[in-house]
């Protein structure tokens, strides 16, 4: 299963190598339904590509967050079935926007186990310009709700600088959309104690960023489409 132009290339034992597993927690996972079985080519070989590899990454996120063997079936269950890397990696990030800000110190050997790829020098002077690792000593200190983002974005035909325009004006505008939101749910919190304010800020946090994920892609789309019209170019299926 892979959606994203890439052929599965991956032997279990690298896919496991990649996600930080064991091919035994792999071979788990495909018998209770939570990852696809692999392709199977020449000398019926498994093959297993960035799909499977983004469903790791997911399962593992929402274990961080203590969801139980059963509530993680539940909720693979709901998504569609031909969800792509990329939108994997969507509700990867809509999941770890739930738990509070996670670093840790790694060593370069850690770091690039935790990437599921070698890092070199350019890659880590790009992680670090986008805020993913801090350099302390011999060491990496590492935002680990960032990591895959920023290692999928190495690969991202852009410059540096147009990636890190581009973080700049998301974080100006979130940062808007989160004062506005806060402004608009004081008045409902005035009259309440401390733990109804943390009680109701768990439960609309995942509702906000699933919204503010949606209304984005959709405005993105229109976009392009735009662009495209302007361009004279037909746009193709979204």
């Amino acid at each position: 299963m892979t959606t994203d132009a890439e052929e599965p290339t991956l032997t279990i034992d690298e896919l496991a190598a990649r996600a930080g597993v064991t091919v035994r927690t792999v071979r788990f996972y495909g018998t209770k339904g939570l990852l696809p079985p692999p392709v199977i080519g020449p000398r019926r070989v498994g093959r297993y590509g960035r799909d499977h590899l983004a469903r790791l990454a997911l399962i593992e996120e929402l274990q961080l967050q203590g969801m139980t063997l059963a509530a993680i079936e539940r909720y693979l269950g709901r998504l569609p079935p031909d969800l792509g890397a990329h939108g994997l990696a969507v509700h990867r990030a809509v999941v770890s926007s739930w738990a509070p800000d996670t670093a840790e110190t790694l060593t370069r050997a850690e770091l690039e186990r935790r990437a599921g790829r070698p890092l070199d020098g350019a890659d880590l002077d790009r992680l670090t310009a986008m805020d993913v690792v801090e350099r302390a000593g011999d060491a990496f200190r590492v935002d680990l709700g960032l990591l895959r983002l920023g290692v999928e974005l190495l690969d991202v035909p852009l410059s540096q600088e147009a990636i890190l325009a581009a973080r700049a004006v998301l974080l100006e505008h979130a940062r808007a959309a989160a004062h506005e939101m806060s402004r608009l749910l004081r008045g409902e919190v005035a009259q309440r104690d401390a733990r109804d304010v943390r009680s109701l800020s768990a439960h609309m946090q995942p509702l906000v960023v699933q919204a503010l994920l949606t209304a984005f892609q959709r405005s993105l789309k229109e976009e392009l489409r735009g662009w495209l019209k302007e361009d004279g170019t037909t746009a193709g299926p979204s």
